[in-house]
């Protein structure tokens, strides 16, 4: 089996006004990591997913009438675009199928390379 959870990249990186949202998505990883120990020997994998500017809702919202905060955020994503919700599916896919059968206890980005301090 296989339990996935969705994070944000906001837990890897520092970003303002969002301390509390942070907060609730990083322990998450703690989870993640001590369930994907407790739950292995049971063939249960535990991972989760740091999406990063997705174009979302949320997303969309928060550069809503802030169009040169949208460009700033997007030049510091090497990828120089937001992603789309279906590349985050697609690694829900991959993680939740039998493609990812050794893998548990793993934070995997789908970012477009934002967190690594572009």
């Amino acid at each position: 089996g296989s339990i996935l959870w969705i994070s944000s990249m906001a837990t890897v990186m520092g970003l303002p006004l969002v301390t509390s949202y942070s907060m609730a998505k990083s322990a998450m990883h703690g989870a993640v990591y001590n369930l994907s120990a407790e739950f292995a020997p049971h063939g249960v994998r535990v991972n989760a997913i740091l999406p990063g500017w997705i174009e979302s809702a949320m997303a969309l919202n928060s550069f809503k009438g802030d169009e040169p905060r949208r460009q700033k955020v997007l030049g510091r994503t090497p990828m120089g675009r937001m992603g789309k919700p279906e590349e985050v599916g697609h690694a829900a896919v991959f993680l939740c199928s039998d493609a990812a059968s050794f893998v548990t206890g793993s934070l995997l980005t789908v970012d477009g390379g934002a967190s690594i301090g572009f």
